[in-house]
């Protein structure tokens, strides 16, 4: 199964990108804010999780990648940021950053990376 749980506020970057990853196989499942993406994991069983770090609506993509590990340990988290590694916060563990702006090929590759190797950083 290769179910990925897309949550970006950008509503042209989330429809470009999803469309993108649903043509390299991937089943996406997208939303637009944290809150939302926390309901979904709690009930729904996803591979992957893709989060923009900084979101509106009170929950980060920081927590988006906690909630998805707690909901569903193993599945594959990538934190997306256009802020340089230096300027955000540690990441949670499992996590992996991949900076803005980035081609699709890049995410993809992050996605499809050993669990022990990290997403290409800031």
């Amino acid at each position: 199964m290769n179910r990925l749980l897309y949550v970006e506020d950008d509503e042209l970057l989330r429809e470009v990108t999803t469309l993108a990853l649903e043509s390299a196989g991937y089943d996406v499942v997208q939303t637009s804010n944290g809150v939302q993406a926390c309901a979904l994991l709690e009930g729904e069983g996803f591979d992957y999780v893709v989060s923009d770090i900084s979101m509106p609506g009170g929950v980060t993509g920081l927590e988006v990648a906690v909630a998805a590990q707690q909901a569903q340990p193993g599945c594959r988290t990538i934190l997306v940021s256009g802020y340089a590694r230096s300027q955000l916060p540690e990441l949670p563990a499992n996590a992996h950053l991949l900076a803005k702006p980035y081609m699709v090929r890049d995410l993809v590759t992050a996605l499809d990376a050993p669990s022990a190797g990290a997403a290409p950083a800031a």
